[in-house]
């Protein structure tokens, strides 16, 4: 009988150790001594998420093959991680631009922020065909540097609740130009007040830019595009 009881008490406690050990197959407890049932009930917290945290996401259908393509027209660049900042504020498949392919030489970009792929692609594009080759035929110089006002800015259209496009970083505001010989052109001075030449070559590279992006404004749009070209997106156009 004595053998009997003490081969009973080791089994229950064999299947106590048995027991205790499913407690940490169950997702979301942590089996604490002395609380084991409580901690199974206990569903688990979930994260709340920061929202000016940055955050990396798996690729989109189409990034890799638009890196490839903003790649292979030479220009040089770093892929940025992906962002939300704030309600509508968000920096997604964009990149930061150094320099972009002109026909002769490569052009800087000054004070350029993040940028969606698609519109960087567009942005050098239009950069070597529209505005690098249009200095040359009516200025007599490549363009060396692109002068911007920036590109990505978490803020909403002038006097409306819509997110502007800088909010998405789908937007680079353009203000002027300088030219492998020195000459600076700036579209402030210049819209209006330039020499012919000067003026003929902004007109004619914000119509190049109006085949290129879907929204382009300028400073025959309204004063507050008096100083720069508003470049926006690939989709839908709308020119002034």
């Amino acid at each position: 009988m004595k053998a009997t009881g003490t081969l009973r008490a080791i089994a229950l406690a064999t299947a106590a150790l048995a027991l205790a050990g499913c407690g940490s197959l169950i997702p979301g407890t942590s089996a604490a001594p002395g609380n084991a049932s409580q901690s199974a009930r206990a569903p688990a917290r979930p994260a709340v998420p920061v929202a000016s945290a940055p955050r990396s996401y798996a690729p989109r259908p189409g990034d890799d093959a638009c890196l490839a393509d903003l790649g292979a027209s030479g220009a040089r660049f770093d892929p940025l991680p992906d962002t939300y900042a704030a309600p509508g504020c968000n920096k997604l498949g964009t990149v930061q631009l150094m320099a972009l392919a002109g026909d002769r030489a490569p052009m800087s970009v000054s004070n350029l922020g993040p940028v969606r792929c698609g519109v960087a692609k567009a942005f050098g594009d239009w950069a070597r065909f529209g505005v690098d080759r249009a200095a040359r035929e009516i200025l007599g110089s490549p363009v060396a540097r692109i002068e911007t006002m920036g590109s990505y800015a978490c803020r909403n259209v002038a006097g409306t609740e819509v997110r502007s496009g800088h909010a998405r970083a789908e937007a680079i505001d353009v203000a002027g130009f300088v030219l492998a010989d020195g000459r600076r052109i700036v579209l402030k001075r210049d819209w209006d007040g330039g020499d012919a030449a000067t003026r003929e070559f902004l007109r004619v590279v914000h119509r190049s830019a109006c085949k290129r992006f879907g929204t382009v404004l300028g400073p025959q749009y309204n004063a507050a595009h008096a100083d720069h070209f508003h470049l926006e997106g690939t989709g839908a156009k709308f020119c002034r």
